[in-house]
């Protein structure tokens, strides 16, 4: 049985994992990040922004978790102001909340969202991005480029992981038990082969990126890609996989 690497959070692994099963794929999960709350930040006033930005799960998570328990106020100011995600399962966690989000791009990336939204939504008016400590800083470039004002939040930090773990693992790879790598974020492509101490592979691995900025990231690292789905999200991602390694 071929086996896939599973680098997202184990929180977030579980679906990704039964879906390759029913591809009869084997899976190992391996954090690359570990996700924490940051401290010392409050809720700002929401009525100064004219949108705000979520690009993951774990913006929305920490974000409104700190939201309720000491702002629950602002919420109804979040639920009236334009509110963009990125991906399905972000708008989702939203939904919960009563947030309503403008159109979600097909590509789910930050790249891609920030090319369908009109500049004059953006000029002169002013945002909030809710980030993690690892964000590639996209939406705020792009906001200032076109004249809009954008106030960076870090709200949760990614953490690398420990060196017993990447042992374990550099283990099975040099061994060639690892038929595919799997990266659902930058974070997780970057930290991956930081733990490993080197971008060489051996032969017959193959790379399987979520998304074209997860893809982008690795091809800065000098890591070619077998594998990227049509569509962003989990289950094609496993489909994508399953296929690729026949």
């Amino acid at each position: 049985m071929k086996t896939v690497l599973v680098t997202r959070p184990k929180d977030q692994a579980a679906s990704f994992v039964q879906k390759l099963e029913e591809y009869g794929l084997n899976s190992i999960v391996f954090p690359t990040i570990e996700i924490r709350p940051v401290s010392g930040w409050k809720v700002p006033d929401l009525t100064q922004f004219d949108g705000l930005f979520f690009t993951s799960p774990n913006s929305v998570s920490f974000f409104m978790e700190r939201l309720l328990r000491e702002s629950p106020e602002e919420l109804k100011n979040l639920q009236q102001l334009k509110v963009w995600a990125v991906g399905k399962t972000t708008s989702a966690d939203l939904a919960v909340h009563g947030v309503t989000t403008e159109p979600i791009p097909k590509i789910a990336d930050a790249v891609t969202l920030m090319e369908e939204i009109d500049s004059s939504t953006i000029a002169g008016h002013s945002f909030l991005f809710l980030r993690g400590s690892l964000s590639l800083g996209t939406i705020p470039e792009v906001i200032n480029k076109r004249g809009g004002s954008c106030v960076e939040l870090t709200v949760y930090e990614n953490l690398p992981p420990s060196l017993e773990e990447s042992s374990k693992i550099k283990s099975l790879l040099e061994k060639g038990e690892l038929s595919c790598l799997s990266f659902t974020s930058p974070s997780t492509a970057v930290n991956f082969f930081e733990a490993m101490g080197t971008t060489a592979l051996p032969p017959g691995v193959q790379i399987a990126a979520i998304g074209t900025t997860t893809a982008n990231a690795l091809k800065k690292l000098g890591v070619k890609i077998d594998v990227i789905p049509k569509t962003f999200d989990g289950p094609s991602f496993a489909k994508a996989i399953a296929e690729a390694l026949g």
